[in-house]
């Protein structure tokens, strides 16, 4: 399997290629081991990779987000213990991270000598790392869908609806305390794929008062407002840094740009601030 992706990536010219689909088949690769061990009958597929592989978000992601809807669940302890014994069969060098929060369990996979032998570093003790996280509180109000993908390996996920994914975007655009490029990129994508979309009000709420946001909550009339608020007043010089690198199309972040999805929210840009 190992072999695989050291395949797969030597098609790619560019390191942020080979990096970036790297990545990402590791993540499908945990993904399909996270499936196979039962996860996703009680836990939902959030997050920007969960737009990546569900819905075709147009960069990658370098997370790997949950969050737990029924029950009874996997132990976090034991499902990592599954996927390194997984990934250590398939030959890769494997070592774990993990950390126990009241409110999200969370993990690091990493890999040795994969960089040096992808040909991605001269040091061979650099160590690529997948983050796992999955909140085991999370707020209430989503809505559930089932999806099957088959992007790398055949999988079914349980996930929120396109409504309460959107959601959780803009409550990360809203409520992170510093800029993320990433958040403004997925919500212009959002607007431009899905031009009548609403966001699962229910669902934002909830989660800003779980943050204890101090702002005006969001209503179906003024969330637009709100975003383009934010939006107007973000520095674009490090959103572009932020996301330029996981990017399929480095010229996508010219068409999502701040005017752009001013406009797609119905507002007017303003002075630019760099």
């Amino acid at each position: 399997m190992k072999d695989f992706v050291l395949e797969l990536i030597r098609e790619k010219k560019s390191h942020n290629e080979k990096l970036n689909l790297m990545r990402e088949y590791l993540q499908a690769y945990i993904l399909r081991i996270m499936h196979d061990a039962g996860v996703f009958r009680t836990t939902a597929f959030v997050g920007g990779a969960a737009l990546r592989f569900l819905h075709g978000l147009p960069r990658f992601s370098e997370d790997l987000d949950f969050s737990i809807v029924g029950e009874e669940h996997i132990s976090f302890s034991r499902l990592l213990k599954k996927i390194k014994g997984e990934l250590d069969a398939a030959g890769y060098q494997v070592s774990l991270t993990a950390e126990k929060e009241k409110a999200v369990n969370s993990a690091f996979v990493k890999f040795e000598n994969l960089l040096f032998e992808a040909g991605l570093t001269p040091h061979r003790d650099q160590k690529f790392s997948i983050k796992i996280e999955i909140d085991v509180n999370p707020p209430k109000g989503a809505v559930l869908t089932t999806q099957i993908v088959n992007r790398y390996f055949l999988i079914s996920f349980l996930s929120y609806d396109t409504a309460s994914l959107f959601a959780g975007k803009l409550h990360a655009l809203l409520s992170r305390k510093y800029t993320k490029g990433r958040d403004f990129f997925d919500v212009g994508w959002y607007l431009s794929k899905w031009r009548n979309l609403e966001p699962n009000i229910l669902l934002l709420r909830n989660a800003l008062k779980q943050t204890a946001w101090k702002g005006i909550m969001p209503t179906k009339e003024n969330w637009r407002p709100l975003i383009s608020d934010v939006v107007q007043k973000a520095n674009w010089s490090r959103v572009r840094e932020d996301v330029q690198n996981f990017l399929e199309n480095p010229k996508d972040l010219d068409i999502l740009a701040k005017e752009n999805i001013l406009s797609l929210l119905g507002a007017e840009a303003g002075d630019d601030r760099d």
